[in-house]
């Protein structure tokens, strides 16, 4: 390959690395520093909802942007990405109170849905198959050294700076990425023109929310609206059901999905999702205001986790060529229960080192799944449909930390409103349970920390079920094995 050739191909790849070291942060860096800006922005019960915006929008746009990179290339769907990624970005900084801090992180989300599809395409584009384990692991890298250098930044900028800088830090890193695209990601525009199906990203985009608003409004006992978004979330389902059928560019490939190793992967994968986004939402929430330490050790035990999944990842990219895919799967699905387990036997004197373990087991199995997972839907597919596999799986991670999120937020409020022996528990209590200021606890902060802690452990075995559950569909998975032909995509860059 000319020199030349492969230099614009690094050059490109790390422009794709620090876009996607902007996503790999709001995992780690927000979910640390989300307890102090809640405490200063009020409004503690819409908590799960600065997360659900973010990915709720990321889910819904994600096939979209998809679409329109075909129509409108790579290079200017994933520029317009960022862009709206670092608006969003730029506005969550100077949010006044949590509505708004919803509305701007739904912003960041929209351009979060167009920079990791059009990222993953940009590789597919770059490089043949035989050469898409070593980029991964470089991507691998990325999820790591954010998950280890994101806490202990946001840490230090909510002791020492306003916590709007840990928005604002991706502005840099956006319009480096952005420069990259611009100098480097040469590519001829396509002048296929297919349909773009918003009639289906607008119901779907209406059932999710109706569900999301259920399952808040269920845990909030507000049983009566509750009820009412369920019956919009079951028309918005049937109309959208109704609208893929007969579009002629549908969102989502009904006939792929039918295939039992592809509903099985990624119903298996959809479930990862809601655990990871249950354990990265409400563990920084134990370890503060359980285990009263600081948010830099929160973040830490959070980070692990964080590391744990690119190593099983790239110790599963090694092995996929000589073990079947399902085994790899299978194997890897059964550290996540292992994981969620050590989070449920959690109590009050627990130290954060047991939350730092529990976390690096459901790391090194998530990250040994999710590999496998992807390149099994990816070989069992032919070339055409490598595409709308691979973001079928992506589509199925991010709802499942959509429905993630809002469905352990739902516990973690009904566990605060029936927690045992205790009265009710005022927004101001759990402020202070939440402030690392707070060295020394009366006996109320003990009652405080005894709720929390009755809610976070209903929480936390809710999220050993789900991981369970993610083991027994992994099993239903059928063998396949790896194609030894290579394929090799046309290159966009020069």
């Amino acid at each position: 390959m000319p020199e030349s050739r492969s230099s614009g191909r690094a050059l490109v790849i790390a422009s794709v690395m620090a876009s996607t070291a902007m996503i790999a942060i709001e995992m780690t860096i927000v979910s640390t520093a989300m307890p102090q800006i809640a405490t200063q922005l009020g409004g503690l019960n819409l908590y799960s909802w600065v997360f659900s915006s973010f990915l709720l929008a990321q889910t819904a746009m994600t096939v979209v942007f998809g679409k329109l990179a075909d129509l409108f290339g790579r290079k200017p769907v994933m520029l317009v990405g960022i862009a709206i990624f670092l608006a969003g970005s730029v506005l969550a900084g100077f949010a006044w109170s949590m509505p708004a801090m919803i509305a701007f992180r739904l912003i960041q989300g929209i351009g979060a849905g167009a920079i990791q599809p059009v990222a993953m395409t940009i590789v597919g584009d770059l490089y043949p198959a035989h050469e898409r384990g070593k980029v991964q692991g470089y991507l691998a890298s990325v999820w790591a050294v954010s998950a280890v250098v994101g806490p202990m930044v946001g840490g230090l900028i909510i002791r020492d700076l306003s916590w709007a800088w840990i928005f604002w830090m991706n502005v840099p890193i956006g319009l480096a990425a952005m420069a990259g695209f611009i100098a480097f990601l040469h590519e001829k525009p396509g002048r296929q023109r297919r349909s773009i199906d918003i009639t289906g990203a607008a119901l779907f985009t209406v059932a999710v929310a109706a569900l999301m608003i259920a399952l808040t409004d269920a845990g909030a006992s507000e049983g009566e609206r509750a009820l009412y978004a369920c019956a919009v979330c079951a028309v918005a389902s049937v109309l959208f059901v109704m609208q893929e059928r007969r579009a002629p560019e549908p969102m989502i490939s009904f006939a792929l999905w039918g295939r039992r190793p592809v509903a099985a992967t990624n119903a298996s994968t959809l479930l990862t999702g809601m655990v990871l986004m249950g354990v990265t939402t409400f563990l920084p929430i134990y370890v503060q205001g359980v285990l009263q330490r600081s948010p830099v050790v929160a973040g830490m035990a959070l980070t692990v986790m964080m590391v744990g999944w690119p190593v099983g990842a790239t110790i599963s990219a090694r092995l996929f060529r000589r073990y079947n895919l399902r085994s790899i799967l299978v194997v890897g699905s059964v550290f996540i229960p292992a994981g969620g387990a050590v989070f449920a036997l959690m109590g009050m004197d627990s130290v954060p080192v047991m939350a730092a373990s529990g976390s690096l087991v459901m790391g090194f199995g998530m990250g040994l799944a999710a590999t496998a997972a992807l390149v099994l839907i990816q070989e069992i597919v032919v070339a055409g449909q490598r595409g709308a596999a691979t973001a079928s799986n992506l589509f199925s991670r991010n709802l499942g930390s959509t429905l993630g999120a809002t469905l352990f937020g739902a516990v973690f409020n009904f566990g605060l409103a029936h927690a045992k022996k205790i009265g009710a528990v005022t927004p101001d209590q759990l402020r202070a349970a939440l402030d690392a200021s707070a060295n020394k606890l009366g006996s109320a902060d003990l009652g405080v920390r005894l709720a929390l802690q009755q809610s976070l452990h209903l929480t936390f075995a809710v999220v050993l079920v789900v991981s369970i559950a993610v083991l027994l569909l992994a099993m239903l998975v059928p063998s396949v094995a790896i194609r030894r032909a290579h394929e090799v995509p046309t290159p966009v860059a020069h």
